[in-house]
């Protein structure tokens, strides 16, 4: 039974892989765009490492953070040049991502592109499960002067989970990852890779790993920021 049943899953894992494979055909850079002004145009490159041809729709939505929650809605201030295209295997195409509001950059602008690579229903089997993949690259629009994110931060504690709270009343975003916070020479919690973003004058928060012997005092965090590394200490209570 058990020789059965480990073929059985081998199999399962071996079908999820190559489906996976095939939804993951397409590739996006960079992993953001930074237009400063009077800039108004930039590209974004895809590539499509798969054996099929594929159809890709691209897309801008405007960005914003309103009570701690991401907000994205149409615009068409900035635009994707061409919107939609169908790629060939193998092959790399040019998206021109441009800025056609005429107003004048006064605080830094965020957006997002949408890329989808849209379900190929021709190829669809019965019974098969159809997979899109969707990538959604950060657009920032800012003057060459624009002020530096100047961020606060906060830490909360509810149940077993610790919260932290970064306040951002600079002029430009705030990147953070790999984020790590001690007590005297203890860890009591962190988080791998990329946290999140801190749009300027925007306020987020972020769960934590599970609270370890964590006392009222000073608590210090460190972590990562497009400035590069960090330390800033917080007052727990």
């Amino acid at each position: 039974m058990r020789p059965m049943l480990s073929c059985i899953a081998s199999t399962i894992l071996f079908l999820l892989s190559a489906l996976y494979t095939s939804a993951a055909s397409l590739r996006v850079a960079p992993t953001n765009l930074e237009l400063i002004a009077p800039d108004s145009a930039a590209v974004l490159n895809l590539t499509n490492d798969g054996d099929h041809p594929i159809n890709v729709q691209v897309r801008v939505v405007k960005w914003s953070q309103t009570d701690g929650a991401e907000d994205l809605e149409p615009t068409t201030d900035v635009v994707a040049s061409p919107p939609a295209h169908q790629m060939s295997p193998h092959a790399e195409y040019v998206v021109r991502i441009v800025r056609t509001s005429k107003a004048p950059v006064r605080k830094e602008e965020t957006y997002r592109i949408i890329v989808d690579e849209l379900p190929d229903l021709s190829r669809a089997k019965a019974g098969a499960v159809t997979l899109s993949l969707r990538h959604s690259v950060p657009v920032f629009v800012r003057n060459p002067d624009a002020k530096a994110p100047d961020v606060t931060w906060n830490l909360s504690r509810r149940g077993g989970s610790l919260f932290l709270t970064c306040t951002n009343n600079g002029g430009s975003r705030f990147r953070l990852s790999n984020v790590i916070l001690k007590q005297g020479a203890t860890k009591i919690g962190g988080r791998s890779g990329l946290v999140g973003y801190v749009l300027a004058g925007a306020t987020m928060q972020w769960r934590l790993d599970s609270a370890k012997s964590l006392s009222s005092g000073s608590v210090t965090l460190q972590g990562q920021s497009d400035l590069g590394r960090f330390d800033a200490n917080i007052s727990f209570q």
